[in-house]
């Protein structure tokens, strides 16, 4: 009997000790909750799953948890994790809707016209400047308050990402822009331009030049001076009304006063529009005259010309 006994002991002295559940560490540690459980952490954790174990970090931040304390935890509720890669520690990252800088700025250039009436090109301080909200969060970004100084064009915000989120300061500067007439593709010189070839851009006010053409009915029907470029704002001096005389052409030229009318041939000596004034050589007497285009091949010399013109 004590024989049997003792080999009875030795048996149990022997026996391996109880081993949980295997569970196998997950690839991706992504969570969206506020909360770190073993379900987040581990495949397979089963009744196990929602043990809390860490307060998750704020929303698109990590944070990082000690092994050994993450395998303390998993043998208490009966799992067992080998850690084969030797990892030290445990990197967790929360995941959360990003509210971009470029998003941010829009939303402030619409406060900004309902406040001011006019339209603005909001630059944020920081650049790389994002709010993130949890996945699980309700209602958008609300605009607390918007103070802008337009002397200076400094802007300063506070805004609530989330409903129940605490207030966030956002600075920058806010410049007014306009809306500027371009061309929507690259026109050669000598062509007309015609309403289908205009578009619009917004740039800030302080860098449109004093000499650019804002008026569109200024564009239409004008003929490029030399080759334009798409997008860029343009210049008085880059248009020009239809060429209807060549520099070198002959044409007729007229001469109207009370009673009478002449007519001779002339020679442009440069190119004119319809309605501008020209130097014109007289080949019946070599003189040089100013006329007035009119129409293609015609010109017209007022009253006040000489009579041998």
């Amino acid at each position: 009997m004590i024989r049997s006994t003792l080999l009875a002991l030795t048996c149990l002295a022997t026996a391996p000790a109880f081993a949980g559940d295997t569970v196998v560490l997950r690839e991706r540690l992504i969570i969206e909750g506020a909360q770190v459980t073993l379900g987040d952490l581990f495949e397979g954790a089963g009744e196990a799953a929602d043990t809390v174990i860490a307060r998750a970090p704020a929303p698109g931040q990590r944070t990082s948890l000690n092994v050994e304390y993450i395998r303390r935890l998993a043998a208490e509720n009966d799992l067992d994790w080998a850690n084969a890669s030797g990892m030290r520690r445990v990197t967790i990252t929360r995941a959360s809707r990003v509210i971009t800088g470029d998003v941010l700025s829009d939303i402030l250039e619409g406060e900004l016209f309902m406040n001011e009436g006019v339209r603005h090109e909001v630059r944020l301080a920081n650049t790389a400047f994002s709010v993130h909200a949890p996945v699980d969060s309700f209602g958008g970004l609300e605009v607390l308050s918007v103070n802008f100084d337009p002397r200076s064009n400094m802007l300063a915000a506070e805004v609530r990402p989330y409903d129940g989120a605490e207030t966030v300061r956002i600075t920058g500067r806010a410049y007014q822009t306009m809306e500027v007439p371009v061309l929507a593709r690259l026109v050669s010189a000598g062509e007309e331009i015609t309403s289908q070839d205009i578009d619009w851009i917004s740039l800030r006010a302080d860098r449109v030049r004093p000499d650019a053409v804002l008026d569109p009915e200024a564009i239409i029907g004008r003929e490029s001076r030399r080759a334009l470029r798409a997008g860029e704002p343009l210049r008085s001096y880059d248009l020009q009304m239809p060429i209807v005389i060549s520099r070198g052409e002959t044409v007729t030229l007229v001469f109207d006063a009370p009673g009478i009318q002449l007519t001779v041939r002339a020679r442009a000596l440069e190119d004119v529009a319809d309605g501008e004034v020209a130097r014109f050589v007289n080949l019946q007497s070599n003189r040089t005259i100013e006329a007035l285009a009119d129409g293609a091949g015609r010109a017209r010399v007022g009253s006040s010309a000489p009579a041998s013109f």
